[in-house]
């Protein structure tokens, strides 16, 4: 099988339990991190939050308001730290004292809600530029000759498609949106890639969850989700033609394989959507997710350790959430980034 089944209770989503049944006195005495951002990352963040807290004497409070607000929330020194599933160079108005640390590594999956649908190996295949016609309401019914060409010998219902899109400013947004506007230059043309784009067709939702909820509730549906959510509410995932021109799901392997090699810039953007033919077993819309926080934070050493566990034993939590462990290359790059925070 694809996934494994998304255990809902664990010993750190315990323990969060626990900090956040606190009364009120007693977590304001604890030293405090606030954060804020990307829904994608919110399941292994609250792990982490959750060990971390405990072994430490902290409290950790995250919402997960989307990628877009993360960023703005740390611009205007809201939070103590912002989540985004986009990097930097995405927000043309981002405070020069910002630093970028990739702390995560997984996928946005492509989901779908067909009654009576019975694909081969229980996986619908599409490509790109399909998808990318989809998005912009060019095919319209999943019978589409376009759509049962992918899938031979499937029987697939001619029921209308309806298009789910991230309302709130969304990383997974951003890179759905980048690998149709690499793939299918109509979509690049007429949407683009960022973290708010207007899609001509379709019912923009908020968050993961929300775009999940709609989409178990709407036969014909098809929405872009952060992979964690699709296990979380046993949601299928589409298998995408990379590449190399080999439908891929986004599987742990998948998105291991997609961040293999990977050399990482200075300012530690690392960009792994639609990655080249040599990637033969890499999904395409894998992603890393970043922790935004200013150089000179006024928590710094905080700061400093809550993302160092994240970055090292955190990622013990990443399996089972089907997030990638880092690779070391990358954990060496933000190691040292966090020597740069005062």
């Amino acid at each position: 099988m694809l996934f494994k089944r998304f255990v809902s209770v664990t010993c750190a989503g315990l323990l969060a339990g626990c900090v956040l049944g606190l009364s009120a006195a007693a977590a304001s005495a604890k030293p405090t991190l606030n954060g804020a951002g990307s829904t994608l990352v919110a399941p292994i963040e609250a792990e982490w939050a959750a060990v971390w807290d405990t072994a430490n004497g902290n409290l950790v409070n995250y919402s997960p308001v989307g990628s877009g607000t993360g960023e703005s929330d740390i611009a205007k020194g809201l939070v103590d730290f912002g989540a985004s599933d986009a990097p930097l160079s995405v927000y043309p108005t981002a405070p020069a004292n910002l630093i970028q640390i990739p702390w995560a590594l997984s996928a946005t999956g492509v989901s779908y809600h067909i009654n009576g649908l019975k694909p081969k190996g229980s996986v619908l295949r599409l490509t790109g530029s399909v998808l990318a016609q989809i998005y912009l309401g060019q095919i319209t019914k999943w019978n589409s000759p376009k759509i049962k060409a992918l899938n031979p010998g499937v029987k697939i219902p001619g029921t209308r498609i309806t298009v789910f899109w991230r309302s709130d400013g969304s990383g997974d947004t951003y890179a759905f949106t980048r690998y149709l506007s690499d793939v299918s230059g109509a979509f690049l043309g007429k949407v683009g890639a960022s973290t708010t784009v207007t899609f001509p067709v379709g019912t923009g939702e908020a968050g993961n969850q929300g775009m999940a909820t709609a989409l178990k509730a709407t036969n014909g549906g098809i929405a872009y989700i952060a992979v964690s959510y699709l296990i979380a509410n046993s949601l299928p995932a589409v298998a995408i033609k990379n590449g190399a021109g080999n439908y891929v799901v986004p599987n742990l392997s998948a998105i291991a394989a997609a961040a293999a090699g990977i050399s990482i810039p200075s300012n530690r953007e690392v960009t792994i959507v639609d990655p080249g033919r040599r990637k033969k077993k890499a999904y395409p819309i894998s992603t890393f997710t970043y922790a935004f926080v200013p150089t000179d934070a006024p928590q710094g050493a905080l700061i400093r350790s809550f993302i160092g566990y994240a970055i090292t034993q955190g990622q013990q939590f990443g399996p089972s959430l089907d997030f990638s462990p880092l690779p070391r290359a990358v954990v060496n790059a933000d190691e040292s980034a966090l020597n740069s925070i005062n």
